[in-house]
């Protein structure tokens, strides 16, 4: 049977920009294949300006649009596993609530599971901006076939997290997202892939990610050089790695997060994006 539904799943948060969230709802109600089931999730209290938004968007989107609110703020991967349970349809397309998407990013992720229903988690390549989606600061190119996913997921994160489709039966049967400081979802990634859920990365734009510099921030200090270690731990213990292969890791993730900043941020548009 040809999958034409997916449900699609944001969380937005207080400090989120109005604008930003506008814009990122927008860039969903315009795919070429439109969405019957869109959730989004306010991560805790928001503010009279989002909720604007929300309220404009619920007018505009009728039933379409379903707002889950909690009563506070839990963090992305709490938000998520709250959305997920609402989700109506098997297929669900993340999407962050300061994104772009492409119009024909849906449409194309669609057509990946209808082609290859083996697949149960599929992104694409994510192009990086600043002020202007058309200029291109980065891109995040990831592996395309299963085989070349799991051998990229031993060292680095194997899919785009803004722009995944995947099978909500699939992520509910790993345990869905689980806590894993800022990795919730390379963690939810590994666990997939270890349980033989195969993956598959479109080898075209799907999507314009808002970074700069605080994305870099966010990325940095001992905390985070602690949980990817953490990550890597795990994976050695599973077998999914070896010992020399978690301590080169080890050390050069730890490097990169405890470089200054003007240097991580080199070293992930030059470096670790290729």
């Amino acid at each position: 049977m040809m999958a034409s539904k997916y449900s699609v799943l944001m969380s937005v948060y207080h400090r989120e920009k109005p604008e930003y969230l506008k814009q990122a709802i927008e860039s969903i109600q315009a795919q070429t294949l439109p969405t019957d089931d869109f959730i989004l999730v306010c991560d805790g209290p928001l503010n009279d300006a989002l909720d604007k938004v929300i309220t404009k968007k619920q007018r505009e989107m009728g039933i379409t649009l379903n707002v889950v609110r909690l009563a506070k703020n839990g963090g992305l991967g709490n938000a998520l596993n709250e959305g997920i349970k609402h989700c109506k349809n098997e297929l669900v397309a993340r999407m962050d609530s300061d994104d772009i998407a492409y119009p024909d990013r849906c449409e194309k992720q669609l057509a990946v599971f209808n082609e290859h229903p083996e697949v149960s988690i599929c992104s694409g390549i994510v192009e990086e901006f600043t002020t202007d989606p058309n200029t291109v600061d980065a891109k995040r190119v990831p592996p395309e076939t299963n085989a070349e996913i799991v051998e990229f997921a031993k060292k680095r994160n194997p899919f785009n997290h803004p722009c995944v489709m995947y099978k909500k039966s699939a992520v509910e049967a790993v345990g869905s997202y689980q806590d894993f400081y800022l990795l919730e979802d390379y963690y939810l990634w590994l666990r997939m892939l270890m349980a033989g859920y195969q993956g598959y990365n479109i080898q075209e734009p799907l999507l314009h990610m808002r970074a700069g510099s605080d994305m870099y921030l966010r990325r940095a200090g001992w905390k985070y050089a602690k949980t990817q270690a953490k990550l890597f731990k795990f994976m050695k213990q599973q077998g999914f790695i070896g010992k020399g292969q978690y301590i080169r890791s080890c050390v050069i993730r730890s490097g990169s997060a405890l470089a200054p900043n003007w240097l991580r941020k080199f070293m992930f548009e030059k470096v670790l994006r290729k």
